[in-house]
């Protein structure tokens, strides 16, 4: 049976009094590959900087590997959606790496033997240990966004958050990033938050449409589609029925 990975209760949360999420209610067990989908302001990235602990939970609890998602941040890996950097900032692939060792940094003498073996283990991880001396700046944007996931590796995590990871970057590094994701899926639980979900669903066991309230569709059978009780109708919904029909 699969370890509960990342639990949420009862969660609410609203900015200066005006409400963005509703009892928001969500269960993620290991090697689960969780979409996120939903309107633009609906409460997506305030999710996930909850997960992170970057905002802080008033109404509601999240729980990871059950403990307080903030006790230990070393259990969840983060790649931000923005990954355009100062081409002309001189740093390379491996420092870039090596600042995913939140808790190991020795700002007075660098990093240790294990810190950069550790990177460069991300590296291959992601197949870019080749240039883990080239400039950081000189990377395409799907090379960069690889660079940004080996970051996130680098403690070992056992839950991984992507915000958005494949945009600005063109059809066929997309392709590359979901085929990643779904290799790393063998060994921890994903949550990416997209819009393209018609890629998502090629990967994802699960989606969580998100606008205040969260729906929570179980994509195991791609082409079953039970009419949601509460009336709901989304992206996945239309999509099922779909690819339903031309199955």
């Amino acid at each position: 049976m699969n370890e509960k990975i990342l639990e949420i209760k009862d969660l609410s949360f609203a900015y200066n009094g005006d409400s963005v999420l509703e009892n928001i209610n969500l269960s993620l067990n290991e090697k689960d590959f969780l979409a996120v989908i939903g309107p633009n302001g609906g409460g997506k990235s305030t999710l996930l900087k909850l997960i992170l602990g970057i905002l802080k939970t008033k109404i509601g609890t999240i729980t990871i590997n059950g403990k307080n998602s903030t006790d230990d941040l070393s259990k969840i890996g983060y790649v931000p959606q923005n990954t355009n950097i100062n081409t002309s900032f001189p740093i390379k692939v491996i420092e870039v790496v090596l600042m995913g060792h939140i808790n190991a940094k020795k700002p007075l003498f660098g990093y240790g033997k294990e810190e950069i073996a550790c990177a460069l283990g991300s590296l291959a991880q992601v197949g870019m240990q080749e240039f883990a001396n080239t400039k950081i700046g000189l990377l395409s944007g799907g090379q960069r966004q690889r660079v940004m996931i080996a970051r996130a590796l680098c403690n070992h995590p056992a839950l991984l958050l992507l915000d958005e990871p494949t945009a600005s970057i063109d059809v066929n590094g997309q392709k590359q990033i979901y085929e990643l994701l779904k290799e790393l899926n063998r060994y921890m639980t994903i949550i990416v938050v997209s819009h393209d979900i018609s890629v998502t669903l090629n990967y994802a066991n699960k989606v969580a449409y998100i606008n205040k309230n969260l729906t929570l569709h179980n994509t195991t059978n791609k082409f079953s589609v039970t009419p949601p009780l509460d009336g709901h109708f989304c992206e996945v919904e239309l999509m099922q029925m779909f690819r339903g029909k031309n199955a």
